[in-house]
């Protein structure tokens, strides 16, 4: 039988200690075997630390962990882990969201039969208490560059990239959105088709703190994307940011549905 892609799963945490545990056992629980968890630690003052130990002991050839020394925000975190993958695909699990436990047999065997190399899928929302408030955020189809720009068409608990054919692509460093930026870059550089899964494989949860729930600081970041990330100048990062407004409330917000 064929061995299994590595897959290097990407876990930034910050006092985490209230939710990450479910997030390690949902990697745990996932019917794909060939997986590793690199979970960096942005010098969190609460438990997560031991959290993460105690399943160490459990899965010590699975699990990496590392600690900062000084907060350094979720994109060093995330690149400080990239740069220690082994894996041939990279996907991201933040320490407070889940996977379903068929996401990676799913997404990898979907990949390899539709030969692309950079995927999504539909995920569904959760309150900060766990509870699910049955909506779910459909996937697109299919994503080009010139969509993403738009708005960020992609979940980053949900998506995965190939590090054998693209490389390994970090993101920037900024303190929001840089997710957006990273599947921007690897939506750029791939040839082929940048495809979504229907089926609903992860949970994310809505946080008090949240970008989304903070309408201002949403703004403020998008513009940051557009004029510090991607190097646009302010007529051209406010132009984005009128399509992204018009994308976020009367487009994407369709895609949001009760199941």
């Amino acid at each position: 039988m064929k061995k299994q892609p590595l897959v290097s799963v990407i876990t930034p945490a910050y006092n985490s200690q209230e939710f990450i545990a479910e997030t390690i056992t949902s990697v745990i629980s996932q019917t794909y075997s060939n997986w590793e968890l690199i979970i960096v630690d942005d010098n969190s003052k609460d438990n997560t630390e031991n959290v993460v130990n105690a399943f160490i002991k459990r899965e010590p050839n699975n699990i990496q962990y590392l600690k900062n020394s000084a907060n350094k925000g979720a994109a060093s975190a995330r690149n400080s882990a990239i740069k220690i993958a082994k894996g041939d695909y990279i996907a991201f699990l933040d320490a407070d969201d889940v996977w379903k436990p068929e996401k990676l047999e799913t997404q990898v065997s979907f990949m390899l039969a539709q030969n692309t190399d950079v995927c999504y899928s539909s995920y569904d929302l959760m309150l900060e208490n766990g509870e699910l408030t049955h909506k779910t955020v459909k996937a697109l189809p299919r994503l080009s560059y010139k969509k993403l720009l738009k708005c960020n068409y992609i979940g980053n608990l949900t998506g995965i990239y190939n590090a054998r054919t693209l490389g390994k692509i970090y993101a920037p460093n900024l303190r929001k959105r840089q997710d957006w930026l990273l599947w921007l870059k690897a939506v750029e550089k791939s040839s082929t088709q940048v495809l979504g899964i229907e089926k609903s494989l992860a949970i994310y949860r809505l946080r008090k703190d949240s970008m989304s729930s903070n309408k201002l600081n949403l703004l403020k970041y998008n513009y940051k994307v557009y004029k510090q990330g991607l190097g646009f100048s302010t007529r051209m990062s406010i132009v984005a940011m009128l399509v992204f407004l018009y994308e976020y409330f009367f487009v994407k917000s369709k895609q949001t549905v009760s199941q």
